[in-house]
């Protein structure tokens, strides 16, 4: 609830006043109405995540130690201390690939694009940037989605008998990847560039080479690791967003 509370601290009103789509449109309500009735989507998304996540998860093999740790009043420290470098690691890697993405697709974007996008990752601000990026999707995309993919997978096509099968974590993990990439899309939209073949492209690559590295730190270490990894990612990239200022 905290990522999701965190968007917030956007400034809605320059946001919508940058963006082609609304400039110089009136809004319908003022802006600290129109950001909390925003809200109500991801809450509704999120929660229904968490659902499936806490009645799929353990069936398949799935987990997330420290908040289990501390839904059982247990030390936090065994549960976290895993999942601290692969997650971090993790992060680095994912953000370096982005960066790279970024450059190596730049010139074949559209230039509206290209300013348009550094304009709004100047209006997100680095908290929620880390709680909803690093928390709040990590919850939809892979304590819900994927968790929810391996499972249907699994029931499919062995009846839920035995061990999920490494096929179904990997076809969960690629799937929902270019579903995190795919959800990207909206804001492109707003952007106002259209949807040419490069943008199109580079957001769902972009994002789905990092939606496998978060999925593939979820099943093998737990969901806290996919979560540190998305932080650090976010944080390498804000890192060098405003070194290259």
């Amino acid at each position: 609830m905290t990522g999701i509370l965190s968007f917030l601290l956007v400034d809605l009103s320059a946001l919508l006043s940058s963006l082609p789509v609304t400039a110089g449109k009136e809004m319908p309500f003022p802006p600290l109405i129109m950001g909390v009735v925003s809200l109500i989507q991801p809450i509704v998304l999120m929660s229904l995540a968490v659902l499936v996540g806490t009645t799929l998860a353990h069936k398949v093999l799935l987990s997330a130690p420290v908040a289990e740790a501390a839904a059982a009043r247990k030390n936090l420290v065994p549960a976290l201390k895993p999942q601290i470098f692969p997650g971090v690691i993790g992060g680095i890697v994912g953000g370096i690939a982005i960066l790279v993405s970024w450059l190596l697709w730049k010139p074949f974007l559209p230039t509206l694009f290209v300013i348009q996008a550094e304009k709004f990752n100047r209006f997100m601000p680095v908290l929620t940037r880390l709680l909803y990026g690093g928390i709040t999707e990590e919850l939809l995309l892979r304590w819900g989605l994927m968790t929810l993919l391996v499972w249907v997978s699994w029931r499919l096509f062995q009846g839920v008998q035995g061990r999920p099968p490494t096929i179904c974590f990997v076809s969960a993990i690629v799937i929902s990847s270019v579903i995190f990439g795919i959800a990207h899309l909206p804001i492109v939209a707003a952007l106002g560039a259209g949807f040419t073949i490069p943008i199109v492209a580079y957001v769902i690559i972009a994002n789905s080479m990092f939606g496998l590295i978060a999925g593939y730190l979820y099943w093998k270490r737990g969901l806290e690791a996919a979560i540190i990894a998305h932080m650090s990612a976010h944080l390498i990239i804000i890192t060098a967003m405003y070194v290259g200022t």
